[in-house]
C-alpha cells in the first residue's frame, strides 16, 4: 500500500465509482478504498433480506411468507435512470452496460386530489387523460409542440420567449395553462422538487421537459429504466471498469487519517501505512470537518404483497405527489419495483417513499404516500442527513461528493460528477473522454 497514486478514492458509492472509472480510463493511477466490507456505500443494495432486518434493528427475522432471503436485493436509496439521461450515456460510453441488464419501468403516475393518474406519455394519452379538461388539453398540446420544436440555438423557434430572461411562470401564462397542469408539468415532467423554478429563466425547464419526452420516446411506457438485481449493480460495474484500467481496490480498509501538508492533501493513512496521492475524492462521511448539513431526507422502504392500486397492476412504477397537492414545499416520491427485477421474492413488491424533511415529524409528512400503498407487510424507516462539501477542493485537492438527494433519478448525481471532474481537471466533462480506448490493453474488445 505504501505507494504513490495520482488519485485516491474513499467510499464506493456510485459517484465515487464513476469518477474512479473515468480517472482510470484517462490514464490516472487510482487507489480506491472503502471502510465497509461491501460495495456501494450509501447507494448499495442489501441482500439477503435478513441483513436488511438487522440493519434497521428489527429483532425478528423475516417471516416465512417473505420467501427466500437471498431472493431480495433492497436498495437503500431509490432511484431510476432516465432513458436518455446522463447516467445512461456514461454507461454506454464506458461500455459498463455489458455488465448490466435493464428493464423499462412500466409507468409514471401523478397524485391529484387524493387519487393517482397516469402521466400521459403520448399525445393520444394526453387527449384521453382525466388530468385536464378538453380546452386545457388543447392548450397543453400547443405548449408541448412548442417545447418539442424549441432549439436554444435557433431564435426562430422561440415564439417570442427569451430563454435566458423569460421566467417559466410567464411561459405558462403565455400558453394559458391552469394550476393543475402547471403542477404536473413542473413536477412530473420537469421533475422539480419545489416551485422555485417558476421565477427563474425558462431554459433549464424546457430542456428538462425535452429530456423527459426524449427518454419516453425511446421505450414508450415511461422514461425510466432500472437494472436487474438492484442499483447496487451500478457502482460495481464502474468499479470493474476502473480495475480493468489498472485501478486498485481495497474493501474493509479503515481510514485513520487524511494526511495534509501545507493545506493540501498528500495521502491517506490506513492500518499504520500511508498511501500518497495528489488528489482525493470521497463521500462526506470521510471528511466530517469539511462538510455542512444541508437538510434531511426521510426514506421508507415498504414491502408489499400486491401491486399499487390504480396503477393497472404495474410491476414497477413511479408516483409523484406534487407539493401543492399536500400543502408542502417539496414533492413526495414513490418508487416501486418487484420480483420482476430480481430484487424481491416471487409475488412481492418493494415501494420506497422519499421526501425532503420539512417538520419535526417526518413520518407524518409521508402519510399521503403510505396511504396509497396499504396494506403494507413491513416498513423500514430511515432518516439521512444531507451533507454538502464546504470546501471546493481548489486549495486542499480534496473533492467531496454531495449526499444523494430525494429525487428519483440520477440527473443531480451526474451533475455532481461533472462538477467534481471540472474542479479536478480544470476542463469541462466530455462524454467522449469516457470512451474505452480502441485497442484495449486488456484485450476486452470483442473480436
Amino acid at each position: 500500500m505504501d505507494e504513490e497514486y495520482d488519485v485516491i478514492v474513499l467510499g464506493t458509492g456510485l459517484t465515487e465509482c464513476i469518477l474512479s472509472g473515468i480517472m482510470s480510463v484517462n490514464g490516472k493511477k487510482v487507489l480506491h478504498m472503502d471502510r465497509n466490507p461491501y460495495y456501494g456505500g450509501e447507494s448499495s443494495s442489501i441482500t439477503p433480506l435478513e441483513e436488511l432486518y438487522k440493519r434497521f434493528g428489527l429483532a425478528d427475522s423475516p417471516p416465512e411468507s417473505m420467501g427466500r432471503g437471498r431472493d431480495w436485493n433492497v436498495d437503500l436509496i431509490p432511484k431510476f435512470l432516465m432513458a436518455n439521461g446522463q447516467l445512461v450515456k456514461m454507461l454506454l460510453y464506458t461500455e459498463v452496460t455489458r455488465y448490466l441488464d435493464f428493464k423499462v419501468v412500466e409507468g409514471s403516475f401523478v397524485y391529484k386530489g387524493g387519487k393517482i393518474y397516469k402521466v400521459p406519455s403520448t399525445e393520444t394519452e394526453a387527449l384521453a387523460s382525466n388530468l385536464m379538461g378538453m380546452f386545457e388539453k388543447r392548450r397543453f398540446r400547443k405548449f408541448l409542440v412548442f417545447v418539442a420544436n424549441f432549439d436554444e440555438n435557433d431564435p426562430k423557434t422561440f415564439e417570442g420567449v427569451d430563454p435566458k430572461v423569460t421566467t417559466m411562470r410567464d411561459v405558462y401564462k403565455k400558453f394559458d395553462l391552469g394550476q393543475d397542469v402547471i403542477d404536473f408539468t413542473g413536477h412530473a415532467l420537469a421533475l422539480y422538487r419545489t416551485d422555485d423554478y417558476l421565477d427563474v429563466p425558462c431554459l433549464e425547464t424546457i430542456n428538462r421537459i425535452k429530456l423527459y419526452s426524449e427518454s419516453l420516446a425511446r421505450y414508450g411506457k415511461s422514461p425510466y429504466l432500472y437494472p436487474l438485481y438492484g442499483l447496487g449493480e451500478l457502482p460495481q460495474g464502474f468499479a470493474r471498469l476502473s480495475a480493468i484500467y489498472g485501478g486498485t481496490y481495497m474493501l474493509n480498509k479503515p481510514v485513520e487519517e487524511i494526511v495534509m501538508e501545507n493545506g493540501h492533501v498528500v495521502g491517506v493513512k490506513s492500518e499504520g501505512e500511508v498511501a500518497r496521492c495528489k488528489q482525493l475524492i470521497c463521500d462526506p462521511s470521510y471528511i466530517q470537518d469539511r462538510v455542512r448539513k444541508a437538510g434531511q431526507v426521510i426514506r421508507v422502504i415498504c414491502i408489499l404483497s400486491h401491486p399499487i392500486k390504480n396503477t393497472n397492476d404495474a410491476n414497477s412504477c413511479q408516483i409523484i405527489i406534487p407539493q401543492n397537492q399536500v400543502n408542502r414545499k417539496s414533492d413526495i416520491y414513490v418508487c416501486m419495483i418487484s420480483y420482476a427485477h430480481n430484487v424481491a421474492a416471487q409475488g412481492k413488491y418493494i415501494a420506497i417513499v422519499s421526501t425532503t424533511v420539512e417538520t419535526s415529524e417526518p413520518e407524518a409528512e409521508i402519510e399521503p404516500a403510505l396511504e396509497l400503498l396499504e396494506p403494507i407487510d413491513q416498513k423500514f424507516v430511515s432518516l439521512s442527513d444531507l451533507y454538502e462539501p464546504t470546501d471546493d477542493g481548489t486549495e486542499s485537492q480534496i473533492f467531496a461528493s454531495s449526499a444523494y438527494d430525494a429525487t428519483t433519478h440520477f440527473e443531480t448525481t451526474c451533475n455532481d460528477i461533472k462538477d467534481i471532474y471540472k474542479r479536478m481537471t480544470g476542463s469541462d466533462f466530455d462524454f467522449e473522454n469516457m470512451k474505452r480506448k480502441q485497442n484495449d490493453v486488456f484485450g476486452e474488445d470483442e473480436q
